[in-house]
């Protein structure tokens, strides 16, 4: 291995990996950089650059005072060094970031926080240490923190909800009709190879209507079920109520509808299907 040179003859050199890597990190460092990996793809870089600027800008300031002020600059510096590695080396993983065995192991034995959904996160923009931070450095006052905590609730609501619609009427008006097409087309074939022969088998074509029969009284009972749960949400005025209830209701109810909309997607004759399938996705891209 190579020794990486950072430039910075007061920090040590370290050997230098052979692949890029971490690319399962949100926070890898690969050479010569740390690239941030955790940006949503419909969002501006502008606020996690506020608010990883903000910590650094923190951080910073913590190393300057004490170092500013220490008698002993060398051991000072030393000690703070061993210090903030050991208070925060639990934030480092070079493993699999995907896998599920690094979520239990950074939320129950690093004590590490995971929140999943917005709803889960954004309430803590408001927090005691954060407000402070932010204040400290002049980067928001309370009151417009408390107005973007606000204004990202309802952005999270409006988007999940015009999802959640859009999913209703792909239901309603794409895929029920297409199955259904599908189901009619394998009931005249098994009806005309019975009228050639009745004893001709038809257990393929029967068994398919069956499953896709099930599956289209699923698919309309899990989007009235959607509709239903949209419905209720328009009875809640606030804002932070309403994304409670959308992460835990209206989500789970878009889950359970994809799954059954997905396997009727694997019975149904290609060229029924009103959308391009994951094969086509995946691999048909020209």
């Amino acid at each position: 291995k190579t020794t990486m040179k950072l430039g910075v003859d007061v920090l040590p050199r370290f050997a230098r990996d052979t692949t890029d890597r971490n690319r399962t990190s949100p926070f890898a460092f690969t050479g010569n950089k740390f690239e941030f990996r955790m940006l949503g793809s419909s969002n501006s870089i502008a606020c996690a650059n506020m608010m990883l600027n903000s910590a650094v800008a923190e951080s910073l300031k913590i190393y300057a005072d004490r170092l500013e002020g220490a008698e002993d600059f060398e051991s000072t510096l030393h000690e703070m060094i061993r210090k903030t590695i050991k208070d925060h080396k639990r934030i480092l993983f070079n493993g699999n970031g995907y896998d599920e065995a690094w979520i239990k192991e950074a939320t129950e034995k690093r004590g590490l926080c995971n929140y999943p959904t917005t709803p889960d996160c954004m309430p803590h923009l408001l927090d005691k240490k954060n407000v402070d931070m932010l204040t400290a450095h002049k980067v928001f006052s309370v009151a417009e923190l408390e107005s973007r905590c606000e204004i990202m609730l309802e952005n999270y609501c409006k988007a999940v909800t015009i999802e959640a619609n859009t999913m209703i009427d792909m239901a309603r008006k794409e895929i029920l009709p297409a199955v259904e097409g599908y189901v009619s087309e394998l009931v005249k074939t098994a009806a005309a190879k019975k009228a050639v022969a009745p004893g001709i088998p038809c257990a393929y074509e029967t068994g398919l209507i069956e499953k896709l029969s099930v599956l289209t009284d699923q698919i309309a009972a899990k989007t009235d079920e959607l509709e239903d749960a949209l419905l209720k949400l328009k009875s809640i005025s606030d804002v932070k109520e309403e994304s409670f209830a959308i992460r835990d209701t209206i989500l789970g109810k878009m889950a359970a509808l994809r799954a059954v909309a997905d396997e009727a997607e694997t019975q149904t004759a290609e060229k029924y299907w009103p959308f391009p399938t994951y094969g086509e996705l995946l691999f048909g891209v020209r």
